[in-house]
């Protein structure tokens, strides 16, 4: 892969963008992801918002919920792009994992962040 992969969290409401801050945070790294809100919008301005921030690079994109309209609209904008993977259930571990592996395809990508985001959640006793 010639360029690092770019990463855009979709949400509802400012999610996106206090994990995208608080990934850069922690990690240092503040141009590895982008957040991109539903707030105030149509499904279509939505997946306008998307195009935007994916521009014509190749990225992952992270949708914070398994349905409705982030999610949506991130599978629209896949079936026609096929350098875009998607991954949802967005958490911060699978993000803070991803900006130190953006060196892989998309697919291999949403691969890794969803297996690292699956295994960061767990009953604490």
């Amino acid at each position: 892969m010639s360029s690092a992969l770019q990463g855009i969290v979709v949400s509802h409401a400012q999610l996106a963008g206090a994990m995208v801050e608080a990934v850069a945070e922690i990690t240092g790294e503040r141009d590895a992801l982008l957040p991109v809100s539903n707030e105030g919008c149509s499904r279509a301005i939505l997946g306008d918002r998307l195009a935007r921030a994916i521009g014509a690079r190749p990225a992952v994109v992270f949708v914070d919920l398994p349905g409705g309209s982030c999610l949506q609209a991130s599978i629209a904008y896949l079936r026609t792009h096929r350098d875009v993977a998607v991954v949802a259930g967005v958490n911060l571990a699978m993000l803070v994992d991803f900006v130190y592996h953006r060196d892989l395809t998309p697919a291999g990508a949403a691969e890794r962040a969803s297996d690292v985001g699956g295994r960061a959640v767990r009953v604490v006793e």
